[in-house]
């Protein structure tokens, strides 16, 4: 089969690979569509050591089962494969499985023709769902995740409040379009490329500004959204939090950074780790993807995965405006 390979840093490789052999409790999946995410990126640019090459990364995608349990439907997947009996697993919270193992990252991945994984991994979607909109079902979970945390933890109702959203990539744009859609009247959204910047004002209401020469103004923000995680982002989260307002930090860009830990406490801000999603939360991101929720996804980008290595050097030197691109097998 064809596959897009990381092979070194900065360097991914479109060649052949063996077919997959399907264990007795995995599934076969061909693949329709798949997305590059920032952690791919990430890994391409050779600072991510959980993920060493050679490896098919990607873990974003839609196809349909080939060999296994529900053979001819088209699914998405949960790519982290937890043990299902552990107490966070039994909870429902299964993105904190300790003995979770990703596809992409620990197996090979969905930039490929073809993949397998764990049968009991499986997300259904609707049938007619299209390839594009199933292969987002992972970072709309992972925004869809991360504000329901922060609506519980918010003193207000969400529709009331003034939401920041650091960074404009997949995770941002959903975050806006979410935002919008949960009813929130005031979302403003951070972004250094200006590509990216008129992209999310074509998709979305969003206000949007440069942090590289302006910034909203100190404690005005009852939400603030860190889609980059970055040291300079974490900083500028806490600066533009109001006393009592939440911080949710889904980007982890950077691996460690002082934050304002005085404001913090004095301010009572909330500060939220969230990573990735729950099983749950998949299969209402697939549903509210359907709905069209996230709106018409007309920003996003589709390219041949034989094109895949030009397409990580387009988002390495930013000359790209879509938020996201899907590569086709």
């Amino acid at each position: 089969m064809k596959a897009l390979v990381y092979t070194a840093a900065n360097e991914v490789t479109y060649r052949d690979e063996p077919q997959p052999s399907r264990a007795a409790d995995e599934v076969l999946i061909r693949i329709e569509a798949v997305g590059i995410c920032g952690s791919d990126l990430h890994a391409f640019h050779g600072r991510d050591p959980r993920r060493p090459p050679p490896l098919i990364l990607g873990h974003e995608l839609a196809g349909e089962i080939l060999e296994g349990p529900g053979a001819g439907r088209h699914v998405t997947v949960n790519p982290l494969i937890v043990c299902g009996a552990c107490e966070y697993c039994k909870q429902g919270r299964d993105n904190l499985c300790a003995r979770r193992t990703m596809i992409g990252m620990t197996r090979s991945g969905a930039f490929a023709e073809l993949m397998t994984t764990a049968a009991s991994s499986v997300i259904d979607i609707p049938q007619t769902m299209g390839a594009r909109e199933a292969a987002l079902t992972e970072p709309a979970a992972t925004v869809l995740h991360a504000i329901n945390l922060a609506a519980r933890a918010l003193v207000r109702p969400l529709p009331e409040c003034h939401a920041l959203v650091l960074g404009a990539g997949a995770i941002g744009m959903l975050a806006a379009l979410l935002l919008q859609n949960y009813g929130v009247r005031h979302v403003t959204v951070a972004e250094t490329n200006a590509l990216r910047r008129e992209a999310l004002a074509r998709a979305t209401r969003a206000a949007t500004y440069d942090p590289r020469g302006t910034s909203p103004a100190d404690n005005s923000m009852d939400v603030v959204i860190d889609a980059v995680g970055a040291a300079a982002t974490r900083a500028a989260a806490l600066a533009a939090a109001r006393p009592g307002g939440v911080v949710v930090h889904v980007g982890l860009m950077d691996w460690a950074s002082e934050i304002d830990m005085r404001k913090l406490t004095l301010a009572e801000i909330t500060l939220i780790g969230t990573y990735t999603y729950s099983t749950a939360d998949l299969r209402a991101a697939a549903l509210a993807l359907h709905e069209h929720a996230f709106g018409d996804l007309a920003w996003v980008e589709e390219r041949p995965l034989a094109e895949g290595a030009a397409a990580f050097r387009d988002l390495h030197d930013g000359r790209v405006a879509a938020a996201k691109i899907v590569l086709r097998p």
